[in-house]
């Protein structure tokens, strides 16, 4: 990747050996939740139970009849809304009766129980949003102000408001993680899935895991990038 500041272009090696190969793996991790899913959207579980069926009767087994099921439109849309109380399912998992379909279903009815039951990470990932909307939307211009007039403190301060992505999608890993677990232990306990059926499920949620991770690691090798190009700068 080549930059401009004024004085003729360079080119930044920190991002060809730090964010091309995170960037790599997460879009190997993407291909792999793809082809995983579209793997187990052509097995059907023994019981048909659709993936509706399948967030119900983990909501109401833990005493969360008031939280909704909708379907949306999209492909792996599905997400659980906590401001509406909503778990939304899509097109391909709410009537499925696929192994995949259940997997993603119970996923986010995980998610639910996790708001529940006040689960800690998915708290602390709740009240840093708004901080980390700030900082992913200010960040760059920022840091890019700095270099302008030469600010080392701007600079840092970009840097530090880049940070809190890092620190968003820290927190989200095992926000996730736990909901998956929650799913799996749901529906083995439940008795409605086939120990090969719920093999499966764990190889979707898996797949579904490395995307995060996949974040998770793009996100810190462009800070480590940031912090070694521009860290540390002081006024001329």
């Amino acid at each position: 990747m080549f930059y401009n500041y004024g004085y003729g272009y360079y080119f930044d090696i920190y991002y060809l050996i730090l964010v091309v190969p995170a960037i790599i793996f997460s879009m190997w991790a993407q291909a792999k939740v793809n082809s995983t899913f579209n793997q187990y959207s052509k097995v059907t579980t023994y019981s048909r139970m659709t993936g509706f069926e399948a967030a119900r009767r983990i909501l109401d087994a833990n005493g969360l009849r008031h939280v909704s099921i909708e379907r949306v439109s999209g492909s792996l849309t599905d997400h659980y809304d906590p401001r509406t109380n909503v778990i939304r399912l899509s097109d391909r998992v709410y009537g499925s009766s696929s192994v995949a379909a259940i997997g993603v279903a119970a996923h986010e009815a995980g998610h639910a129980v996790q708001y529940a039951v006040g689960y800690t990470p998915i708290k602390i990932r709740t009240a840093i949003i708004p901080v980390c909307q700030i900082g992913s939307n200010l960040s760059w211009p920022v840091i890019v102000l700095g270099l302008v007039i030469n600010s080392g403190t701007m600079v840092n301060f970009g840097l530090l408001l880049f940070a809190t992505v890092a620190i968003f999608q820290f927190v989200t890993l095992p926000v996730e993680l736990n909901a998956s677990n929650r799913a799996t232990e749901a529906l083995a306990m439940s008795g409605s899935i086939t120990d090969s059926e719920l093999f499966g499920v764990e190889k979707v949620l898996q797949a579904a895991a490395m995307t995060y991770v996949a974040a998770l690691a793009v996100s810190l090798a462009n800070l480590f990038r940031l912090i070694i190009r521009f860290g540390g700068r002081r006024r001329d």
